[in-house]
């Protein structure tokens, strides 16, 4: 019986990953504890995305020798985070540029009203004499200008006199501050000199309608053209580049960055947006993208003269994920990829060349004991916080969150956030609940559309444990699982959710010594929705559904674990034999009359030291594959095609080398260095391979995929 290799792998890893967060108390020991995502692998490669978290429309430019970041925070709170790199791939926080939007009661979750999905969209971060700008557009409000000296702050800002959206800005080297906007049609308009408003009448359409251009411009100059990217997302997600000899125009376009998902898909989405259930959400096929493929990205130049590519991955219900790619210039274009394989980029590669080396770290400490006067710059709030029903010094160690009315969690105030984070985690809290007052529900959630969350409640009979999902409307409850200390006073438990985005799905689990862990309530799917346009967010939440101010809630710590903290899951088995298997029909790689062939399990081929290759490492996370049977090594041949990866006597260097691809389930891809492609088997042809597959497809069985298991030392 032929067994789906792919779906053993994927089984196998979720399996140990969840199964490794279910049997640790809080978190795991020693150096795992608080390891987070990591894109640097250590080895002069990184591995996208960036982050595994949530960072969307993201702009970046270069000062010096520096880096900047911003993205989208919409209605979280602080908000416009200035993140800080010196090679691109490892990022520090600096500060948030907007502390709070508070523009009226929907701000506040006041009043029935709200701005989910609204608030800070799609900023454009410039620096121009000695200045740091974003603009950004906000909801009902207008453009807002963020101005500093000091990229870390302090930030001051002020209104334009219009409303700008998904804007970018260019300062011309002739002294001209222009802005350009629009969704199918591209408008731009000049800006004051000192950034105070815009000139009205300088308004004008420099991209006319269906001309190829979609939403979310990045607008440069390079080498005395103007040069806009343009991301366009109907049917499916791709990024084009306009190209004019003057700001004005006229523009030509083309596709600069399209079809590259990294192996992933859609899985679950809400086209129709319903507030409450019954919700209208679509499981899609397998191999459909949508707008996963890379998009909304733009352009920087490193010290060097290297040319990189940023943009966003819609990746599902953990957000919008930020990628970084290689680029190529040819013909004039800025296409995003490699010689010989442009518009797709590598899930791995080689870091930027700026001239600076950085350890491999991460922008965020994720877990939290609350032993600071200030919370970590990880959280955010939802929706504009009530500073007075809140505190880090009410109890030393413990952040007390006091309730007030809501009717449900979706408008809670003060609900403290955090992005979740990929491909695996889960989070776990410790609170004490004795301060609870009749309807008072305190606990984890994860915020998104829908919702689900595993709190206590207090009800006139005592403690009750609940576990609520939205999606189904199904409340599981569990009385009195508290056995309340009246001598300590104090109502500890221990509340869990553990989160795995590669199949979109969420469990919970409660404590009540921090060390065994009980399911409850039903596995949840979690969904890309279009509401907010963000990923799932831990959160901790106490509010009182008696309309009410309540008590309060204490809690003592949050601590992530992610099973998966970097694009490497193992080891490269370098100076090991490994064999090679096709996903895509579970056929074996071998050296058949020095040809790289694919043959069935069963052949006797299989069996022997023909399907037998030593790993060699070639540095910069690259390898060679020398064949047992003759001592010969892997070479791509000519063009790559089919039938042109041989077996040559001698190393043949970047003919014989190839950059190792982790894809994170088991599974790898082989990029050539020679053709920039990767190592392709056809499935069930039984045919020669070839270096000529510009990437894989969802499901990993088009015959790019392999998976690798080591056979000797």
């Amino acid at each position: 019986m032929r067994v789906e290799i792919s779906s053993l792998i994927v089984i196998f890893f979720l399996t140990i990953s969840l199964a490794g967060a279910q049997q640790n108390t809080n978190s795991p020991s020693g150096n795992l504890r608080n390891k987070t995502w990591t894109s640097d692998n250590g080895n002069g490669t990184f591995t996208n995305p960036l982050f595994y978290d949530e960072f969307s429309d993201p702009d970046m430019i270069r000062v010096g020798d520096d880096y900047y970041l911003t993205g989208t925070t919409m209605h979280a709170m602080p908000g416009l985070p200035v993140l800080h790199s010196k090679d691109m791939v490892n990022w520090e926080f600096l500060t948030y540029a907007s502390d709070r939007l508070d523009f009226g009661p929907e701000f506040r979750l006041e009043d029935r009203k709200e701005i989910y999905g609204q608030g800070i969209w799609a900023p454009s971060f410039r620096y121009h004499n000695g200045t740091f700008y974003i603009f950004t557009n906000i909801n009902q409000q207008g453009t807002q200008v963020y101005t500093a000296t000091n990229p870390a702050g302090p930030w001051t800002h002020h209104k334009l006199n219009a409303s700008l959206h998904d804007l970018s800005v260019l300062f011309d080297d002739d002294g001209k501050i222009y802005a350009i906007w629009g969704y199918n049609e591209i408008r731009m308009v000049e800006l004051k000199s000192d950034v105070s408003g815009i000139i009205p009448e300088t308004e004008r359409i420099i991209i006319p309608k269906d001309q190829g251009a979609g939403e979310g411009c990045h607008f440069y100059k390079i080498h005395g053209k103007y040069f806009i990217t343009i991301t366009n997302y109907d049917p499916l997600c791709y990024q084009v580049t306009a190209r004019a000899d003057k700001p004005e125009g006229p523009y030509e376009i083309t596709t600069t960055s399209s079809e590259e998902s990294l192996g992933v898909a859609t899985t679950y989405r809400m086209p129709r947006v319903s507030l409450e259930p019954p919700f209208d959400i679509v499981q899609s096929d397998k191999n459909y993208v949508g707008c996963i493929p890379m998009h909304q990205g733009g352009l920087v130049q490193t010290q060097t003269g290297e040319w990189w590519g940023f943009s966003m991955m819609d990746f599902n219900s953990v957000g919008r994920t930020l990628n970084l790619s290689p680029v190529t210039w040819q013909d004039g274009w800025p296409y995003f990829g490699l010689p010989g394989n442009l518009t797709r980029s590598p899930k791995t590669w080689i870091k930027p060349n700026t001239g600076f080396t950085s350890e491999p770290r991460a922008p965020f400490e994720r877990s939290d004991d609350f032993s600071s006067t200030n919370l970590k710059p990880v959280w955010q709030w939802n929706h504009c916080p009530d500073d007075k029903k809140w505190s880090l010094t009410k109890r030393k160690g413990y952040l007390r969150l006091n309730s007030l009315p809501a009717t449900k969690f979706w408008n809670a105030r003060n609900t403290l956030t955090q992005r979740a984070i990929g491909p695996q985690s889960a989070a776990t809290i410790e609170v004490d609940v004795q301060g609870l007052k009749e309807g008072d529900i305190a606990g984890l959630a994860l915020l998104n559309l829908p919702y689900a969350w595993i709190g206590v409640a207090k009800t006139a009979s005592g403690f009750e444990l609940q576990q609520f999902d939205q999606k189904t409307g199904k409340l599981t409850p569990i009385p009195d699982v508290l056995n309340y200390n009246r001598k300590n006073k104090s109502a500890t438990i221990w509340l869990r959710a553990e989160c795995d985005f590669d199949v979109d799905k969420a469990k919970f689990s409660y404590s009540i010594d921090g060390s065994n862990f009980q399911n409850i309530g039903d596995e949840c799917i979690l969904v890309y929705q279009l509401k907010t346009f963000q990923g799932v967010r831990y959160s901790m939440f106490n509010f009182n559904t008696k309309g009410e101010n309540g008590g309060y809630a204490d809690f003592n710590s949050f601590e992530v674990y992610e099973p998966q903290p970097g694009g490497l899951t193992q080891p490269i088995p370098y100076g090991k034999t490994i064999q090679l298997t096709c996903l895509g029909d579970n056929t074996v790689l071998v050296n058949w009359r020095g040809f790289v062939r694919s043959v069935d399990e069963n052949s006797p081929f299989a069996k022997g030291n023909a399907s037998h290759f030593q790993v060699i490492d070639k540095g910069n996370g690259r390898i060679a594959l020398k064949s047992l049977a003759n001592g010969g090594f892997v070479t791509v041949k000519g063009l790559g095609l089919m039938a042109d990866v041989r077996i040559e006597p001698e190393d043949q260097g970047e003919a014989s080398t190839f950059q190792w691809q982790d894809m994170m389930r088991g599974d790898l891809m082989l990029m050539s260095l020679k053709t920039h492609r990767y190592l392709f088997a056809d499935p069930f042809a039984g045919s020669h391979t070839s270096a000529d597959a510009p990437g894989t497809r969802p499901d990993r069985k088009d015959g790019a995929c392999f998976f690798w298991k080591i056979v000797g030392e």
